[in-house]
């Protein structure tokens, strides 16, 4: 099939009700075991940001420790997609999650044993953040040898609202084991949960076809990187996401200090605020995943769920009182995965098969490469002025992304 019968058979109009992406077995298994190990994931994610807090009681110090969990993304994202695109990602992703694994109970040891200091866990941190460069991308184009290019669309939207299911149940799990019991409970249970992805890796048998696998590495990435100069939706795309990600997704690093400093409900608040963002966020993606788009309707998709992000975070910067900021929260996780799947979807669905990897490389870059350097600028201004300052800043940016797409020609033709 042609490149543009494919994208307007994938983009065209359809009533299809369901999720059309559970129709594959080996899909449904990594649903599954991507949806335990993520419970674990949020849980870590949430008791390293307290733990952190607790032990320093400053902002700059999550921005920090932030900025080096994302740094090794920036650096080498684009070489993990050149990996994706040489050899077999399957595989890839079973070493992947098993050093994620080990890192995690490292972490817990060490909290247990009440060894852990800031820079431990800000290493710790860099090694997750490094082997995070490569799961990350590989995982991303591994989606669509699971499903095909038909239900991709359906893949990448039930992958949000797995992981975004877990950002539900894990934050508040997390909340209530960190205030009664600790830190290191959470760690431990993280590690344990990446066997559930590994049983999902091990019983799947790929009946799919297979895309080429590219052999010359240092070529391959400067060939990627012209590609995408030459694709002006996928570049607008692209730098949109880098916006937002580098300010937009970094205001859930502010929120243990805007649970403690400004409402004063310690890690339990502090769970409820990243809950309410997962259950927009939820709500949002299954949404997504239970039918097929048009492609007018993934454009309003894209610009609704931009706004939609700015409004929630001015919300959760000018609430009074705690209550409202998690109802922004949840509308703030609403417009942040409608924005952020349909962005992965137009992409994955506009590139080429044998550029797949080192897009998503360049993608991943813009998705987490660029969290360093607003983890570390929203850490600066809070430090000083307060949480509600930083998070204003940080609802500029989608605000911005919705203007500039809203005016890229390209996008109204994208196939």
């Amino acid at each position: 099939m042609a490149r543009g019968a494919l994208s307007a058979a994938l983009l065209g109009p359809s009533g299809a009700g369901g999720f059309p992406a559970l129709r594959h077995g080996d899909f449904r298994r990594y649903v599954l075991g991507q949806g335990v190990s993520l419970v674990g994931f949020w849980m870590q994610s949430v008791a390293q940001g307290w733990l952190v807090y607790r032990l320093s009681g400053s902002e700059l110090a999550l921005g920090t420790v932030a900025f080096v969990a994302y740094l090794p993304v920036l650096c080498l994202a684009p070489l993990a997609g050149v990996v994706a695109d040489r050899f077999d990602k399957w595989r890839l992703i079973l070493w992947t999650q098993s050093a994620a694994m080990v890192l995690a109970f490292v972490l817990g040891t060490l909290a247990a044993l009440g060894l852990v200091t800031v820079p431990l866990v800000a290493l710790l941190a860099c090694l997750l953040g490094t082997v995070g460069a490569f799961d990350l991308p590989i995982r991303q184009a591994f989606i669509v040898e699971m499903v095909g290019p038909e239900d991709l669309p359906s893949a990448i939207a039930m992958n949000a609202s797995i992981f975004n299911t877990a950002r539900v149940v894990g934050p508040a799990v997390a909340g209530l084991l960190v205030a009664t019991v600790g830190e290191a409970p959470c760690f431990f249970l993280n590690g344990a949960s990446y066997l559930a992805v590994l049983w999902a890796l091990a019983g799947m048998r790929l009946a799919g076809a297979r895309p080429a696998i590219a052999r010359r590495g240092g070529r391959q990435l400067r060939a990627g990187l012209r590609y995408v100069r030459q694709q002006p939706a996928q570049g607008a795309l692209l730098l949109a996401l880098g916006l937002v990600s580098a300010l937009g997704l970094q205001a859930n690093v502010l929120m243990p200090s805007l649970a403690q400093r400004t409402f004063g409900r310690g890690a339990t608040g502090y769970g409820l605020l990243l809950t309410g963002y997962g259950i927009g966020a939820v709500v949002s993606a299954l949404r997504l995943a239970s039918r097929r788009y048009t492609r007018a309707e993934h454009r309003r998709t894209l610009l609704g769920g931009l706004g939609l992000f700015g409004a929630g975070l001015l919300g959760v910067a000018a609430s009074r009182g705690f209550a409202m900021a998690v109802a922004c929260q949840v509308v703030a996780g609403l417009g942040m995965i409608r924005f952020t799947a349909t962005t992965n979807t137009l992409i994955q669905l506009l590139v080429d098969d044998e550029y797949r990897g080192r897009v998503m490389g360049l993608h991943t870059v813009m998705f987490m490469g660029m969290a360093p350097l607003g983890s570390l600028l929203l850490g600066a201004i809070a430090e000083p002025f307060g949480p509600r300052l930083a998070i204003l800043v940080a609802a500029a940016a989608p605000l911005a992304a919705l203007v500039f797409l809203a005016t890229r020609s390209a996008l109204h033709g994208t196939r």
